[in-house]
């Protein structure tokens, strides 16, 4: 299981990717495509060309995971992107969203970080 959490560094690749790719072929992605190291700890989500499904690749220290979700119906609506980069990078609630077909775009959340005030007494 991998455990997503606000830390997390998460790499949308903002082009599909050919989904016949398993764990080696992805990191070569990582490496030679995007420019990004893929034993970095980051979170790596790629989607096919269709948009039915999504590959998620991670490093833990010891070795690779590799998840895919295929949707049965329909296609992913909304994909980050279109700001002229190979990556986005992403939230982990935006992941999230992204993962249950919403639009992290338009996902109303409160800030990531409040200041905290300490009142003198």
């Amino acid at each position: 299981m991998i455990q997503i959490v606000p830390q997390m560094r998460i790499m949308a690749a903002v082009e599909p990717v050919d989904f016949r790719k398993g764990i080696d072929g992805l990191a070569g992605v990582c490496r030679n495509v995007i420019g990004e190291d893929p034993f970095s700890g980051y979170l790596f989500v790629f989607r096919n060309r269709r948009r039915t499904s999504i590959k998620i690749l991670a490093y833990d220290g010891q070795g690779f995971w590799i998840a895919q979700k295929r949707l049965s119906t329909g296609r992913f609506g909304s994909w980050p992107g279109d700001n002229g980069q190979l990556i986005h990078e992403l939230a982990a609630h935006e992941l999230q969203l992204l993962v249950w077909n919403g639009n992290q775009a338009s996902g109303r959340v409160p800030q990531m970080w409040k200041k905290i005030s300490i009142q003198k007494s």
